[in-house]
């Protein structure tokens, strides 16, 4: 990464950092014009160890921005019917304005289901399907905080986004289809494609901007990159690096990061790109639904 001109690195460490400054700045304007404290809850089932640290990288932003944390940690056996019960204690309580189920949850548990239990409001991750309904029709819903992140960097980057050809490669609920539909809103021409897609290096060459939501190491190739396009790799994917030693591994994204800088105006690093920005992002949406639960405008803050 060091021949790679630090001007073409968007910093989502950075960034991120800055989100939750404006964030903190939100929260201390609630608490003293409304007495109002944005709260966020976690719920964790089990004890997969990645999620454990995601969700401790949460409570402890949550609490460092001025908010109400709090969290429930419960147990891998946890009943399906235990889990919607906790669920719906949160949708209840005034205190709570967001709601977070960690994913994924143990194989018994059905996960659409208790997603669909979190009221709309509190969905602060985005994924019910009121909140995608109203994502696809321009409506005010919540919106998942990874695709949100990368169009807060986009925006940031390029400014203005009409008009630009992009491509999101993936198609997923969580990131590739609401990415999509966030750059269609900001004035983008966007094409939709995914593993099967055919002449897929084709289609990336013809796009201004790219974002690569596959889930597949370096899929996409640093060739395949327009000259001057800006690249927001969404991957983060563990590869066996015996160049750093026998049993090591290494952190790449979906995207050849180092041919694809060479060639892109602007690129995300993995890690320290997208990855910062959803949790900064899911502060921000806990914000928004505080405000909105209690009839404030965000926009006013």
């Amino acid at each position: 990464m060091t021949s790679i001109p630090q001007d073409k690195i968007i910093d989502g460490k950075a960034f991120a950092a800055k989100v939750r400054e404006g964030v903190a700045a939100d929260v201390t304007k609630l608490k003293a014009s409304h007495g109002l404290t944005p709260g966020l809850a976690v719920v964790i089932v089990g004890e997969d160890p990645a999620s454990q640290v995601y969700v401790r990288n949460k409570v402890k932003q949550t609490a460092e921005v001025g908010m109400l944390s709090v969290h429930h940690e419960l147990p891998a056996d946890t009943t399906q019917e235990a889990l919607v019960a906790k669920v719906r204690e949160l949708n209840a309580d005034p205190a709570i304005h967001g709601i977070l189920v960690q994913l994924p949850l143990p194989k018994h548990i059905d996960e659409a289901a208790v997603i669909e239990t979190i009221v709309p409001e509190k969905d602060v991750d985005g994924f019910h399907v009121v909140n995608s309904g109203l994502l696809a029709t321009g409506g005010k819903g919540m919106v998942p905080c990874t695709p949100l992140g990368c169009l807060m960097m986009l925006k940031d980057r390029l400014g203005d986004l009409s008009g630009k050809k992009a491509i999101v490669v993936g198609r997923s609920n969580i990131v590739g289809k609401p990415m999509a539909q966030l750059l269609l809103d900001a004035n983008c021409t966007v094409t939709i494609a995914h593993s099967r897609t055919a002449n897929l290096a084709d289609e990336v060459r013809a796009a201004d901007i790219v974002v690569a939501a596959v889930g597949r190491p370096e899929m996409v190739k640093g060739d395949w990159i327009k000259e001057g396009a800006t690249v927001i790799d969404v991957g983060i994917n563990r590869i066996d690096a015996p160049e750093l030693g026998e049993g090591k591994s290494r952190l790449v994204g979906d995207v050849e990061f180092a041919a694809a800088a060479d060639r892109a105006s602007a690129i995300t690093p993995v890690p320290g790109g997208v990855g910062p920005m959803t949790i900064a992002c899911l502060l921000k949406n806990t914000v928004t639904a505080a405000c909105r639960q209690n009839g404030i405008d965000p926009e006013s803050l």
